[in-house]
């Protein structure tokens, strides 16, 4: 049996120290009254074992999604490299006749490999974090920008150099809404296109391939500023199609879905956010976007819901010893000094829940890792309440933005953090590092006992000294 290349993809997703996700995408081919089916397989094994331990999965592509599948890949070992291999065929067929189909021709396919995290929950991990990739695509994809695709061609180089453990885009992987008013996607096929174009582009694809990725949408996967200016039609046409086309080019291979007995994931998510682990590193995931209520009075502004801070207290609190790495798309800290409806500094009451919670709770090792704001460096929060208090922000954005990027007079990097009037701990801003305002991503060395923060250009050069965050 001839297998076909994935259209798109694939991307290696969650990854655990026994499974991993692989995610990627077949073909539609029209008949009367709808579609083929398709299907896809995959083949995996540990780098350097005989053909005869690989193993084989086949499943179906759903139409309803955009002919796309996700694969649980399950028996792996920690921190060890495997292979494997993925394609689709389409079959007049269900799917226990699929699975029984004539041997698999996989020669033609490209081999790609991952490595599996560790069980060591000492074990220092790296990270390339990022967000904000534009790409101009209007009139049908006659007019685009692929200059971005080379920050991950540098992420992908540095990666065979000096391994890292996974890439965490953080907000902004599409820009639905190009120029934010020029023939922006509302309808679902337009969003799936958009999707097809971005995650096809050369450098991303072979990235996503190898190193396990992990997302989490912000704005413009739906509307600039959501949900500030939307009105009942983009609430009720635009957010559900770009909810949909998220749901199965975003978070499908994340850890948002639960996977069965039987080795394949299930349910209908209630949920963005997320969290994982891997070594010395602890990772939640917030989402920042899609619970959000805007209201002009402050008192009724809604960041994130009930459930998602019980559960992001209640992950700060578990006592694992190892650094907490908070995404929030948008930054936690610092404030702006101006149009800052869209940040954390617009919902105090929120931020200053989270911060109180770290501050009475002695907990440490807690950074913010954040993106959206088009230009990157670190800072500090201390408080006057307790010495060790130490909360760290880490912002990396753009992966690439061709017009021009924030600086330092942009934002207040030193004094008291805004905190309601009825506060009763303060917190101060400080350290904040050099800022850089130019296409970059970070790399992330994370270890028991601080991280090590270094910025690069988009060609992957260095973009100054190693920022050392101490815990």
């Amino acid at each position: 049996m001839k297998l076909s290349k994935p259209t798109v993809g694939p991307i290696v997703g969650y990854t655990t120290s026994s499974d991993a996700r692989v995610w990627f995408r077949g073909q539609f081919e029209a008949v009367v009254g709808g579609y083929r089916r398709c299907f896809g397989a995959v083949q995996w094994g540990e780098k350097g074992k005989p053909a005869s331990t690989k193993q084989v999965k086949v499943g179906k592509l759903s139409p309803n999604f955009d002919m796309t599948g996700v694969y649980p890949l399950t028996g792996l070992k920690p921190d060890k490299e495997y292979e494997y291999k993925v394609g689709w065929f389409l079959a007049d067929a269900d799917l226990d006749s699929a699975r029984a189909m004539p041997q698999f021709d996989w020669d033609a396919l490209e081999t790609y490999s991952f490595r599996t995290a560790t069980d060591k929950v000492s074990a220092t991990r790296s990270y390339a974090v990022g967000s904000c990739r534009y790409l101009l695509r209007l009139f049908g994809g006659l007019i685009f920008d692929d200059r971005g695709d080379k920050t991950f061609d540098s992420i992908l180089r540095q990666h065979e150099q000096n391994p890292i453990s996974a890439v965490l885009m953080i907000g902004d992987q599409i820009y639905a809404d190009d120029l934010n008013f020029v023939a922006p996607d509302e309808t679902l096929d337009k969003f799936l296109a958009r999707y097809q174009t971005v995650f096809s582009q050369e450098h991303v694809s072979r990235l996503m391939s190898r190193v396990p990725t992990y997302m989490i949408l912000d704005d413009h996967e739906i509307e600039d500023n959501w949900p500030n200016k939307a009105t009942t039609k983009d609430m009720t046409t635009t957010y559900p199609h770009a909810i949909h086309a998220y749901q199965v080019y975003q978070a499908s291979h994340s850890p948002v879905f639960e996977m069965d007995s039987s080795g394949w994931i299930t349910g209908t998510p209630t949920r963005f956010w997320y969290n994982f682990s891997d070594g010395c590193a602890d990772w939640f995931v917030m989402d920042v976007r899609t619970e959000r209520i805007w209201n002009t009075d402050p008192a009724q502004r809604q960041m994130i819901k009930k459930g998602q801070m019980a559960a992001l207290l209640a992950w700060l609190s578990d006592g694992s010893g190892r650094a907490k790495m908070v995404v929030s798309s948008v930054p936690f800290i610092p404030d702006l000094t101006s149009d800052a409806d869209d940040k954390w500094g617009a919902y105090l009451p929120e931020r200053t829940q989270i911060l109180d919670h770290i501050l009475k709770n002695k907990i440490r090792k807690v950074s913010f890792v954040s993106g959206d704001v088009h230009c990157s460096f670190t800072a500090q929060l201390t408080s006057p309440s307790d010495p060790d208090f130490k909360v760290f922000s880490i912002i990396s954005s753009s992966f690439f933005w061709p017009y021009p990027h924030m600086e330092q007079s942009d934002f207040v990097l030193k004094g008291a953090l805004t905190v309601p009037a009825t506060a009763v701990n303060q917190y101060v801003i400080g350290k904040a590092s050099q800022m850089y305002s130019t296409d970059n991503f970070a790399r992330l060395d994370i270890a028991p006992d601080g991280v090590t923060v270094n910025y690069f250009g988009r060609k992957g050069e260095s973009l100054g000294k190693a920022v050392k965050l101490a815990f």
